[in-house]
C-alpha cells in the first residue's frame, strides 16, 4: 500500500482565469489540457514534474465559502490502490468514490487524496476526467525553471501533529524524516516532516504551539476556515534566475531584512560571492551536512491570504532549512502585521 508520488495537486478557485494566468504568465507553467463537466471545469497545468489542476464551478461552492481559494486534493499514486483504500478506512479515514469511481481518502481538514495507480505518470493525463488537449499542447512534460514538487507544507491545529504523522505512516507508508520546534518571542510552531519511501511525496506538517500566544499559524487557520495546505514548494535548479523572471512577471516575494544577509557570509563560508545576488532577490540560504539549500517564498496571490508558494534549490542539501524556518516565520509575521 506504499505511496510512490504525488500525481497532481488540485486547486479550487473562484476565478479560474486569473489563477491560471498567474501560474502561466507569472510562474512559467504550460496549459496542457481542459476538462469541462456539468458541475465543474478544470485546467491542467504542468511544468517539469509538477501537475496542477485548477478547478472552478458551482460544484465546489461549499469548499470556497469555507476556505477560499486553496488546495482541495493531493492525488497520490499507489502500488496497490485497493489495499491503500482499505488501510485508510481501517485507520479511521473516510473513503468515498469520485464520480469516475476512483477511491478518495479524507486527509486533513477538507483536503482529500484521490488514489491513482502508479502508471499515472507525468506524461499521462490525470485519470477520471474527460480531457482535451489545449491548442499546441502534448502529453510531454512542459519545460521551465520549475523541475518538480519538492514538498507540500500543511498547517494543522495545535496538538495534532503526532496524530497526523501516525495517520500518514499507517495509511500511506510514510516515514518521519525530521522535526523542528521554533520559538519566536511569545509565539512558537512545531513541525514534523513525513515522506514516502520513494522520497517523491513529502509533507511538512506544521502547527502552532497551543501553549504559546496565537501567531501567524493560528491566523492562517482562522482565515482558511481550518486546516489546509499552507504552501507548495517548487524545486528549481536556478533559483536566482527563476526569482528574477517571476518578479518581472508580477510575482511578489516576501521581504527579508538586510541584517540577514549582513551575517550570511560569516554563517555560511563559501557563499560570499553570492551574498549580493541573494540579498537582491531576497533568497534565503542554509546548509546541512550534505550541501546548501536556497529558498524564497511568495506572498499569497489569493484574497484570503492563505495559500502561497516557495521556490527551492537544493545543492546537495536534504534538509528543510532549519536556520531558515525562523527567518520564514519572521518574514510571514512581518507581512501579516503590515498587510
Amino acid at each position: 500500500m506504499a505511496v510512490h508520488d504525488i500525481g497532481y495537486v488540485e486547486l479550487y478557485t473562484r476565478d479560474a482565469v486569473t489563477s491560471v494566468d498567474y501560474f502561466v504568465s507569472a510562474m512559467g507553467f504550460t496549459r496542457v489540457a481542459d476538462s469541462v463537466e456539468p458541475e465543474r471545469s478544470s485546467v491542467l497545468l504542468q511544468q517539469g514534474g509538477v501537475r496542477l489542476v485548477v478547478t472552478s464551478g458551482r460544484g465546489i461552492v461549499r469548499f470556497l465559502e469555507q476556505h477560499g481559494d486553496g488546495i482541495a486534493d493531493i492525488a497520490l499514486t499507489c502500488d496497490d490502490v485497493a489495499a491503500t483504500a482499505v488501510a485508510a478506512a481501517s485507520a479511521g479515514a473516510t473513503v468515498t468514490r469520485s464520480s469516475q469511481g476512483l477511491p478518495v481518502v479524507s486527509g486533513f481538514g477538507d483536503v482529500v487524496h484521490t488514489l491513482l495507480p502508479t502508471d499515472s505518470t507525468v506524461n499521462s493525463l490525470p485519470a477520471g476526467r474527460s480531457w482535451s488537449y489545449a491548442p499546441g499542447a502534448t502529453a510531454t512534460a512542459a519545460a521551465g525553471r520549475v523541475t518538480g514538487l519538492d514538498h507540500i507544507a500543511v498547517c494543522l491545529e495545535g496538538g495534532s501533529l503526532e496524530k497526523y504523522a501516525d495517520f500518514y505512516r499507517e495509511v500511506f507508508g510514510f516515514s518521519r524524516y525530521s522535526s523542528e520546534y521554533v520559538a519566536v518571542g511569545a509565539q512558537a510552531m512545531d513541525s514534523i516532516v513525513v515522506r514516502s519511501d520513494s522520497g517523491s511525496a513529502i509533507f511538512t506538517l506544521v502547527a502552532p504551539d497551543p501553549g504559546k500566544e496565537p501567531g501567524q499559524l493560528d491566523n492562517y487557520l482562522e482565515r482558511n476556515g481550518g486546516e489546509g495546505v499552507q504552501h507548495l514548494a517548487f524545486r528549481t535548479g536556478e533559483i536566482i534566475t527563476a526569482v528574477q523572471e517571476c518578479r518581472e512577471r508580477g510575482v511578489v516575494f516576501l521581504d527579508t531584512p538586510d541584517s540577514y544577509y549582513d551575517m550570511l557570509g560569516e554563517r555560511l563560508g563559501g557563499l560570499h560571492a553570492q551574498v549580493e545576488e541573494l540579498r537582491e532577490t531576497k533568497v534565503l540560504a542554509d546548509r546541512d551536512e550534505w550541501g546548501d539549500l536556497l529558498q524564497v517564498f511568495t506572498r499569497s496571490p489569493y484574497p484570503r491570504n492563505t495559500l502561497f508558494f516557495e521556490l527551492i534549490q537544493r545543492n546537495g542539501s536534504r534538509g528543510f532549512g532549519s536556520a531558515n524556518i525562523r527567518a520564514l516565520y519572521e518574514a510571514v509575521e512581518r507581512d501579516r502585521l503590515t498587510s
